[in-house]
Parts: C-alpha cells; structure tokens; sequence
C-alpha cells in the first residue's frame, strides 16, 4: 500500500464546543468541512494516521518525530479538560522513517523530547477529535516541524511515503496548520498585507494543481515562497504542508478546496488531495528494499559513444531503478580507482538542455565513489523536490554528468572564490546551500554565494560562512 489520501486542516481551539462555547458557530463552513474530511478517512479506512503539526515539538535544525509506544493529550490549557485523547503510535513505521533518515544523514528521529512534550498538542489532537467522531481503529505518527529549508520539509515527506510502502502500510497523511495570522487589524498579530496575499497564493496553489491535467500532480509551487514572505505573513502551516507534498510526490492526484475562511484574523483552509485511481497511490514508490540487479541485466537507452566509466555508471544506476525499481550492483567493468576512493558526488541530468535533475553528496556517504554515484543518481532522477520523477520514456533524450567533489576548505573572503574553478558551500549552524562551479549563467561570485545560500534556506543577513571545492567534472 502506500499513501492512501491526504488532508489539509487548520486547528482553532475554538473549533471544539467545549472550547469554543458557541464561539464555533462563527467558522461553521470550517466544521462542515472537516466533517467531510472525517468521512473520508473513515471510508479509506487506514491503519494510520501520519499527523504534522506546528505545535508538536520543534527545533531548528531537527525534526522529532514521535517516540515510544502512546500518548496522551487534553484541552485544559483551553479550559476544557475532559476533552481527552489516548493515541497508540504505530512504532514499527516510526523506526523505518528514522532508520531512512538515518541511512541519509537527515537531521530527524526521536531523540530530543523534552519534559512536559510527551502530551498530544492541540495541533495533533483537533484533527484527531473530528475524525474519531466517524473512525477509530488505527494509531498515528506525530512529525513535528523544524527551521530548516522548505527542500528539507519536502524530503522528510518522501521519506515517510518511503517508509510507508516499505512495510506495506495503509495510511493517510494530515497536514495540520492554520494559515496566515495576519488577515485582520483585529486578529492575533495585526494585519499585514502578505497575510492576504498568502492565504490568496496558497489556496491558488491547489486550485491550480486540481484543475491541471498533468501527471503526476504538481505541487512544487509549494517550495517556492520566500522565506521572508511566509514570516510576514505569519503562517502556521506552510512547512507542514510541504512536508505532505513529498510524501504525495509523483502521485496523480484529485485535489478539491473545501473551504477558506477569515473570521477571526486567521486563514484555517482545508483541502483533500486523493489518488486519482490505485495505481498512483503505488507509482514513483521509492522502496528502500528493492533488490540489486547486475549491470549486464539492465538495457541500456543511453548512447554507447558514451563510455566515461562514471557517466555510463549513473546512467546504468538510473535505468536500472525507473525500468525494474532494482538497485545497481557495481558492475565489473567499474574501474579499480572507482571502487576504492571515496568522495562525494554529484549527479547532474538534463532533457533538451534544461535541467531535470540534480542530487549529490559534499562529503562520502558510501565505501566508494562508485557505490555513492549509484545512490545519487537514484536520488537525482527520482527524488529531487523540483521536478517530478523520471519516467522510463524519457530515459532516451537525457544527458547525464557527474562530478566528484574534492575536500571542502573553509575561507574567509568571497575573494578566495572563482565561480568557473570552485564550487561554494555556505553554512549557517544545521543549513547548508551547496552550488558547484561552472555554471551557465552563474557568473560571478556574489551570485554563486547568493543561489547556495538561497538554496539552504540562509537570509543574507545570518551570520554565515563560506567553503569551497573543487571537482574533476565528467560528461
């Protein structure tokens, strides 16, 4: 199985007439909304509930997702105590999500609960209330959120559906978040005029995806609003709902927009992305337990003019993966230096000249440089977050490159960088934007540390610092 459906919701307390006290009668297209969401699930009837909340607990530079074996929760912060919530974790898929994100180095897992976080957050519970009221018979995981970049959201997502079709699961994802808190003068925080224009943007963002015929759905929109944009804005749930987008990507999907009000000063959205048929819930699955199939086995689209032993190794690993969903032994035509030096890699794809794909490793990650170029040209055709996976009909018309990356040496001046002969790496505590040189249209320095920095999610203003590299590029 694989994901079953997805819901976004939003959490007012108030929503809760025990909370509210007659006060939700105000956000009733809300309530009816959410009904309708509750019925859905009951008829998909999954064995878990995946659940991301803004309030759940939350770092900067790591995602805790939820440990041990339940949880317990009620309102009596909101006055409303006998309100209460015992929810059993479904620990085997909780495991598999950090054991994915472990095998990447991804900044996320169970450690880092803090007293007083073992309690279920309003965030996790609302949902919670509306859906137990149509089903019952499944247990949850609980993801928290983090500071870290959007890209980083959207990969812990493609991790949970990973780890969702590993072990076969059933299961449904809830993207929990209210939206702007700055539509009115006379909400939480004021008004700003990004607070509209966010809720405007966001809901546009759905819309369009459901009224596209493409395939798969489309939902990288969703990465790209400015960081600094979504602050002023105040939302709640942009990071939640991206983190939802990768585990639906690759998916065709039938998105409807249930509702969209402003009462209170808040946007509370609420939308229902399900698989246009079956086959989509399983397509672009990435099974971390697929079986290894020799070189010899797989038939190559590439051109045999091709036969840079580092180039012919990524391509072989690509087709291999998107034609059998098989990952690559090391062929033994891989040269000895390939299978006994250890570097990172990047592994570059472009269709028609325009890129399709980009993934790589600034430090090794495998035993050897041919083992990490295999993984990262999986990554690069099936999991970058800007575009949608490779399918086998266009294995034909790509161009593939590699880079191996040399060791990065910190600087201390922009002046120590040359765009055509180094790649630059900046950092700024977990976040790290990587861009590798010689790069059309990249064509000075301050341009090359703006897009790494952009792309790790750091604002100009962070206290950063710089790296460079070098790499022997392979075509």
């Amino acid at each position: 199985m694989a994901i079953l459906g997805a819901f976004i919701v939003p959490h007012p307390p108030l929503i809760i007439p025990d909370v509210g006290r007659g006060g939700e009668k105000q956000i009733e297209k809300t309530i009816r909304a959410y009904e309708q969401v509750a019925d859905e699930v009951a008829a998909l009837q999954p064995e878990t509930i995946i659940i991301s909340s803004p309030h759940a607990v939350m770092y900067s530079d790591y995602f805790h997702i939820s440990p041990g074996a339940s949880a317990t929760g009620d309102f009596s912060m909101f006055r409303a105590k006998n309100v209460r919530f015992e929810e059993t974790y479904d620990e085997p898929l909780v495991q598999e999500i950090c054991r994915l994100a472990d095998t990447d180095h991804f900044p996320a897992g169970t450690e880092g609960q803090r007293r007083g976080d073992q309690k279920l957050d309003h965030g996790t519970m609302i949902p919670l209330y509306f859906i137990r009221q149509k089903y019952t018979d499944f247990k949850i995981v609980r993801i928290g959120l983090s500071g870290l970049s959007l890209q980083d959201h959207f990969r812990l997502g493609q991790m949970i559906r990973q780890a969702v079709d590993s072990l076969d699961r059933r299961a449904v994802y809830v993207a929990s978040g209210d939206l702007s808190h700055k539509l009115q003068s006379y909400g939480p925080y004021g008004f700003a005029p990004e607070g509209p224009q966010y809720d405007s943007r966001l809901m546009e963002v759905f819309a369009s995806a459901g009224d596209c015929s493409s395939s798969p759905t489309d939902l990288s929109a969703l990465l790209d609003f400015d960081e600094h944009f979504l602050n002023e804005a105040a939302e709640c749930g942009h990071r939640s709902f991206v983190m939802m987008a990768g585990a639906l990507d690759g998916m065709d999907l039938d998105i409807k927009v249930l509702s969209h009000e402003d009462v209170t000063g808040v946007g509370y959205g609420i939308v229902t992305l399900l698989p246009k048929n079956a086959d989509s819930a399983v397509r672009a699955a990435d099974s971390s337990t697929a079986d290894e199939v020799p070189a010899d086995e797989i038939p190559s689209t590439g051109s045999p003019a091709a036969q840079d032993p580092y180039v012919r190794l990524a391509r072989a690993s690509l087709e291999s993966w998107i034609l059998q969903r098989k990952k690559l032994s090391i062929p033994d035509w891989v040269p000895y230096e390939m299978r006994h030096q250890a570097a990172g890699a990047f592994v570059s794809i472009h269709e028609y000249g325009d890129l399709r794909g980009c993934i790589g490793t600034i430090l090794a990650t495998a035993d050897c440089v041919a083992e990490e170029i295999i993984q990262n040209a999986i990554s690069a055709s099936t999991r970058d977050p800007r575009f949608y996976p490779i399918r086998a009909n266009e294995l034909p018309y790509l161009d593939i490159s590699v880079d191996v990356l040399g060791a990065p040496e910190k600087i201390d001046s922009p002046d120590q960088l040359d765009v055509k002969r180094y790649g630059v790496i900046v950092s700024y505590g977990r976040k790290r934007g990587l861009l590798l040189p010689d790069l059309e249209g990249v064509d000075t320095v301050e341009d090359q540390i703006d897009i790494a920095r952009q792309k790790g999610g750091i604002r100009s203003t962070d206290p950063y610092t710089l790296e460079r590299f070098e790499v022997i590029r392979h075509h």
